[in-house]
């Protein structure tokens, strides 16, 4: 079944809505080659293929009633393990909620199972999405598919990792300071985060919830439109979800065309320091899309230079707050509970096994930063340096349409390279970070390999809240004159499958 697994999820959908091929043969095949290939990649904690079957079989039996199906029904998707799910575990890749079965669906996994997408599984994952490699999960390393000593991105690098193995044709990621459009980035994937508020945060393991978006991950752009609409829109069990329309994401997905189209290029996120692979195909690809007939001009946003800093006290912070209900009281792990000790004893006890190292740091971060005395000094300043973002943000987009850079500084690590070095992890989401800290709309498309380690580059592009269409237009510009010039950029992959 490997020309099922080679087609594209829009393409997919509609050989099931036509019959051409069923959605309980695809998802057998999916399952079959995670069951194949997942030893080497570490992409998924778990697999549900029973009930994955059962999803399938649905779809099928609506189809042959006669029911009207959508584009996406009957296709496979990996799910990060930070949604609820109340068929499958749901751990955010943490000891503390190990073997843990929600009794309830995130609003993500609703409208997936509404949608009649079949859910494969639920993906690895830096616990409580705290990191940029994968390599803070309390289960297991993923693997980066283009090679396999080297990350897959983080926060939802098996996500990353899922898709661009060819393990699954869609996947689900949250992106919090860059952690969808990093993976995608360094796995050679499309990804994007909506606006903030534009897809709900209801069911979804909470890091920081002033930032949190989910978002999708495709192979090509068309495809990532496609989820990010399925799962996208209006819940009034969040409080932060916006009452509007879902933008065109896919109709621009479908157009491409970016004549007269205002590209700004950031900067600030133009370093030397960067990786010079990453600038050269960064830089020929804003070249692409003047030769498309795009008008492109060098923005200044001098605030973007203390994103990092701000981030890395508003997202302690709110994850300090945030990551206090795991207490042992309620639900997930439960140390020394043996009627001789407090419950302060059994809390303290369960929360020292329970977070691994990464989570410790930004939860003992966070709680200083909102502590008696420091409050103003650290948090309160950070939330000004973010207002400062929305502005240099606000400012250029009155003269232009997009924002681009790189997605991020260098190709994907070897592993284990930055492990020790949490300032040097951190700046894997420098160019990303602005985006979540403002709340727009951002995306990154692939844009060629470095020159030096033939690894793929990722191309972002940012537009005002709820102008997503825009990111999604310049992305799928950008993805068919390079296809069109190169061929397919993932189709080059190790596990690519034709």
């Amino acid at each position: 079944m490997s020309d099922v697994i080679g087609l594209s999820a829009a393409d997919l959908g509609a050989a099931i809505k036509a019959g051409e091929v069923s959605s309980e043969e695809a998802t057998t095949a999916y399952l079959d080659r995670i069951e194949s290939v997942d030893g080497a990649i570490g992409a998924f904690l778990h697999v549900g293929r029973e009930s994955a079957l059962a999803q399938a079989r649905e779809v099928d039996d609506k189809r042959a009633a006669g029911a009207e199906l959508g584009p996406l029904a009957g296709v496979p998707i990996a799910h990060k393990d930070v949604f609820t799910t109340k068929d499958m575990p749901t751990t955010a890749a943490s000891k503390i909620l190990e073997g843990w079965q929600p009794p309830y669906d995130a609003t993500v996994t609703e409208r997936l199972r509404g949608a009649g997408l079949v859910i494969l599984g639920k993906t690895n994952m830096d616990e409580f999405a705290m990191g940029s490699s994968t390599e803070n999960s309390a289960y297991q390393v993923t693997r980066n598919p283009w090679d396999t000593d080297r990350i897959p991105g983080g926060s939802s690098g098996g996500s990353s990792a899922a898709v661009a193995a060819f393990e699954a044709p869609l996947a689900t990621g949250t992106d919090t300071g860059g952690s969808i459009r990093q993976p995608a980035a360094v796995c050679g994937l499309v990804g994007g985060k909506p606006t903030y508020g534009g897809s709900s945060r209801y069911g979804m393991i909470a890091f920081a919830s002033s930032l949190d978006t989910p978002g999708p991950f495709a192979r090509n752009v068309l495809d990532a439109a496609l989820l990010h609409e399925a799962f996208s829109g209006h819940d009034p069990r969040d409080s932060t979800s916006i009452e509007a329309a879902v933008p065109p994401v896919v109709d621009a997905a479908r157009i491409g065309d970016v004549e007269g189209l205002r590209v700004g290029v950031v900067k600030e996120l133009d370093s030397d320091g960067f990786q010079p692979g990453v600038r050269q195909r960064f830089r020929e690809t804003v070249e692409l899309l003047e030769s498309l007939g795009a008008k492109v001009v060098e923005i200044s946003c001098p605030s973007f230079d203390a994103a990092l800093s701000a981030y890395y006290l508003i997202a302690p912070s709110e994850a300090s707050s945030n990551l206090a209900r795991f207490d042992a009281m309620r639900y997930g792990l439960r140390v020394g509970d043996d009627c001789t000790r407090s419950a302060e004893e059994v809390m303290s006890l369960t929360r020292a096994q329970g977070f691994g190292p990464e989570v410790k740091r930004r939860i003992m971060l966070g709680t200083y930063a909102l502590s008696s005395g420091y409050y103003d000094a650290y948090y309160g300043s950070a939330q000004q340096v973010r207002t400062l973002i929305k502005r240099d943000f606000d400012a250029a987009f009155e003269n232009v349409d997009v924002l681009v850079s790189p997605t991020t500084p260098t190709t994907a690590f070897p592993i284990g390279e930055r492990a020790e070095d949490p300032m040097a992890m951190y700046l894997a989401d420098l160019c990303t970070i602005p985006s979540n800290l403002a709340g727009n709309a951002s995306l990154s498309v692939p844009c060629g390999l470095a020159p030096e380690d033939d690894l793929p580059v990722g191309f972002q592009i940012m537009a005002p809240p709820l102008a997503d269409d825009r990111t999604y237009r310049v992305a799928a510009a950008v993805e068919r004159a390079l296809t069109e010039r190169d061929g397919s950029l993932i189709a080059r992959s190790p596990y690519a499958v034709a």
